[in-house]
């Protein structure tokens, strides 16, 4: 069982949230969002995301879903992991970045799995969910003939 936080660039986090409102209901219990401003000193977002973070954690886990691998978000996000001393975490936290609504939708039907299957149901859920539409439906990498 372990709490939700989603990071990403501003309004995408808070639009993300109002989603699994409208889809569920209501906001699901232990689930965040945090948008990060442009321009925003980065200790200010980590500050901001650390408060999420404990706010939200669940059980001693967290899974994080953030919007861009390299950018400001998922920077942020990823000091979550690498200052867990100096920041008074002391809860296992998992990161995914290329959030998707298909992703959110996985990670919020399955909150209650231990964080190492919530995490692998979200990332499937994510990549699942990325379809071509009008034409062949599943691409599959073909090898390239020489």
């Amino acid at each position: 069982m372990a709490g939700i936080l989603i990071i990403a660039h501003t309004p995408i986090a808070s639009a993300m949230l109002s989603f699994a409102e409208h889809v569920y209901g209501s906001v699901p219990e232990h689930i965040q969002a945090v948008d990060i401003p442009a321009h925003e000193d980065a200790k200010i977002s980590f500050e901001r995301v650390l408060a999420a973070a404990k706010a939200v954690e669940r059980h001693g886990e967290l899974l994080v879903l953030t919007d861009v691998m390299g950018a400001t978000p998922a920077n942020v996000a990823s000091r979550l992991m690498t200052q867990q001393s100096s920041s008074g975490m002391k809860f296992k936290v998992q990161i995914l970045a290329g959030l998707n609504l298909p992703m959110l939708m996985r990670a919020v039907s399955y909150k209650d799995d231990a964080l190492d299957a919530l995490t692998q149901k979200t990332l499937q859920g994510g990549q699942n969910g990325i379809l071509r539409l009008g034409g062949v439906a599943n691409l599959q990498t073909t090898e390239v003939q020489d």
